[in-house]
């Protein structure tokens, strides 16, 4: 099951379990869509996989399967 996680890993941007702008790798690394474009090209910085956007999980199955409260939060160079 996907994490969610709760946080853009580049600038730190909230990116709730809703988030229509929210993209992952395939090792789940999650970045906004403003820095996926603009910082790194479509390509995951951590792995160089693509960058698709991230399911939505529905609002009934959240409390059963919640969204990572953990943030991650690494140092990329553009």
């Amino acid at each position: 099951m996907l994490q969610l996680r709760p946080n853009c890993e580049c600038c730190d941007t909230d990116l709730p379990a809703d988030a229509s702008n929210a993209l992952i790798c395939s090792f789940e690394c999650t970045f906004c869509q403003t820095c996926a474009a603009q910082r790194f090209g479509g390509r995951c910085p951590n792995c160089g996989g693509n960058l698709v956007a991230r399911p939505v999980r529905p609002a009934s199955l959240l409390q059963r399967y919640p969204a990572s409260r953990e943030r991650v939060l690494k140092a990329h160079d553009s």
